[in-house]
């Protein structure tokens, strides 16, 4: 696969056991399409390793509290913790509805709120995060990660995206970044720990005072602890290389000595009408909405399955129809389908997959098996059906199997 740390592809073994941990989702206007073709698309990796017999622990978090969330709550007058349940109960169920092998763990902010107060705490007592005074009618106290003084061997600011710092300044103040915040050690220096504001929710924060967490911090402690050790993936859109995944590594290195993950995975944007698709510009194909037009939801996946994953691609309706006819296509020749050619099938399908994931590959393989001519028996229906349900998550039967 293709790792960004490391800007090559590279084997990725991942053993007898293996840990893979994708970034989830902000629950509000759940899920777009773009959400959906990071989440097959690491679906496609787990199944691949479950195929090669490795034991995989998926671990993904959902940030259930967070200024996007909470601005979008006040804007719709809803509580901020219906509108988070709301979304993230439809998460799942798109998830179901597009085969995603759900997580281990699925572990939401406001459940690790302990974990990051412990992890904050220790940074702060070893001089790698400080408290900034309030400025501008701010109050006093809010912590930052010192990202200079937290780089060693493992870690250091840009190892994992390679960006330079100017890239950096950029990303960090339209991704959630405050990098004109006064009174910080570095301006790109990421929030670990925001103090109590009115009309805010807030927690317990032991010697930090009431507060809630920065974004970064969250996904690590929730790595860190529910995968016990060095991730073998970490996964997620292109969009969370700067400066999400960058500090989450960061974060990780300052509290156990150790890298987040061996690998970084990214996924490719989802656009539409040549734009990329987005919360913030409104130009979302919903997941849910094509599901209540009456579209199968094999052949979103299908959709989804068409372009490789590091891809930027454009959606358009067209698509639906070329993944219709190609599902169709599937089912007619399962029929006229012997052995021999089913097994030629599903090593021509591993092969594509372990190529650094490459389904569109793969669904030529079977586009091609589809168009060749009919065998006189059905003995490898079963196996080719097997192979598509099991490496691809497409179910020909039609029965959306557990």
């Amino acid at each position: 696969m293709f790792d960004t740390a490391a800007q090559a592809v590279v084997d990725v073994d991942p053993g007898e056991r293996s840990s893979l941990y994708v970034c989830g989702i902000t629950p509000y206007d759940a899920t777009h399409l773009g959400h959906a073709n990071t989440y097959v698309a690491f679906d496609l990796l787990q199944r691949l390793w479950r195929d090669a017999g490795s034991q995989v622990n998926y671990v993904q978090n959902v940030t259930d509290v967070d200024d996007p969330l909470l601005e979008r709550a006040d804007a719709t007058g809803v509580d901020w913790r219906d509108l988070a349940r709301e979304q993230t109960e439809l998460f799942a169920a798109d998830m179901q509805a597009l085969r995603v092998l759900p997580p281990e763990h699925f572990v939401g902010a406001t459940e690790a709120i302990d974990w990051v107060v412990e992890g904050v705490v220790d940074l702060l007592h070893r001089d790698l995060a400080y408290r900034v005074p309030g400025t501008d009618g701010e109050p006093d106290g809010d912590v930052y990660f010192d990202s200079r003084a937290a780089a060693d061997a493992v870690w250091q600011l840009g190892s994992e995206s390679h960006y330079d710092e100017s890239l950096m300044l950029t990303l960090s103040a339209e991704r959630g970044g405050d990098p004109e915040r006064l009174g910080k050690r570095d301006a790109l220096d990421p929030l670990l720990w925001r103090v109590k504001r009115d009309g805010e929710p807030f927690w317990d924060g032991a010697e930090l005072g009431e507060g809630r967490p920065g974004w970064h911090i969250e996904c690590a402690v929730i790595a860190l602890k529910c995968a016990g050790g060095t991730l073998t993936v970490q996964g997620g859109g292109s969009d969370l290389i700067f400066p999400h995944h960058e500090f989450s590594a960061g974060h990780a290195s300052a509290l156990t000595g150790e890298p987040l993950a061996e690998h970084f995975v990214h996924t490719g944007m989802v656009g539409l009408d040549g734009e990329k698709m987005s919360k913030s510009l409104g130009n979302l194909v919903l997941v849910s909405k094509l599901r209540a037009q009456g579209v199968d939801p094999r052949v979103i996946r299908l959709v989804l399955l068409g372009r490789h994953y590091r891809s930027d691609w454009f959606y358009e309706d067209a698509l639906l129809d070329q993944a219709s006819s190609r599902l169709n296509a599937w089912q007619s020749r399962l029929a006229t389908t012997d052995s021999a050619q089913a097994e030629q099938v599903l090593a021509d399908v591993r092969a594509a997959l372990a190529n650094d994931l490459d389904a569109p590959t793969a669904l030529a393989v079977l586009d091609a098996w589809a168009a060749a001519p009919a065998a006189a028996d059905a003995s490898g229906a079963a196996l080719v059906r097997d192979t598509v349900d099991a490496l691809l998550g497409v179910n020909l039967l039609g029965v959306n199997l557990d």
